[in-house]
């Protein structure tokens, strides 16, 4: 894992860094003020396992890490954290696959967080030689979700179509628009091109 992932320039100015235990107070409260916000898009366990504490989901992370199975980063902005991005279901071998989710901050919505933070970890995560070296990651999206479309169309994801009840999200199996980021389509790195985009638009 690294110690953090920061934005280039030409993109807004977050960093990406794994989550704590220290970080308990801060993430609870953006992620509780968030809920109304985020409690659409959320996906649930349909087998209603038990419910995990703070300190037992960074554990969890821990070990995940350590497995090469998952990572999760809060997303930060002037030091403070504003969101959260992981990468899930990672695999080896032949496939060499991970799953992208992501959340901002009601509050600093349509400043760019979500896609630079996209597009960071995806040059991590497809690229870098310290990273896993994956070679395709998937996004994952309701398609009443505008916001979260527009982000994956943003870092130049190839939309897949729609997956049939691909993920269980508020009590049913729903539909999902899918959409995926290739280490063969990196080219000089996602946020180097997302920076380039922004710096013609202005």
């Amino acid at each position: 894992m690294p110690h953090e992932l920061n934005a280039p320039e030409g993109c807004p100015p977050i960093r990406l860094r794994p989550l704590t235990v220290e970080d308990s107070s801060e993430w609870n409260e953006v992620r509780w003020r968030n809920d109304d916000w985020l409690s659409p898009w959320e996906s649930g366990d349909p087998m209603h396992g038990p419910g995990m504490s703070y300190n037992a989901w960074i554990a969890w992370q821990r070990r995940s890490e350590q497995a090469g199975t998952g990572a999760i980063f809060a997303i930060e902005y002037q030091w403070r954290i504003v969101g959260q991005i992981s990468i899930g279901a990672i695999c080896y071998g032949a496939m060499r696959s991970g799953v992208i989710g992501y959340w901002v901050d009601e509050s600093y919505i349509g400043r760019g967080f979500a896609p630079t933070a996209v597009a960071v970890l995806a040059d991590w995560a497809l690229t870098d030689a310290a990273g896993p070296r994956l070679h395709r990651l998937e996004i994952a999206v309701l398609p009443e979700n505008e916001r979260s479309l527009a982000v994956a169309r943003k870092v130049g994801a190839r939309h897949e179509g729609i997956r049939s009840r691909y993920m269980y999200v508020r009590g049913q199996w729903r539909d999902h628009e899918t959409f995926a980021l290739l280490a063969e389509d990196a080219g000089e790195g996602f946020a180097r091109r997302l920076s380039s985009r922004h710096a013609r638009s202005e």
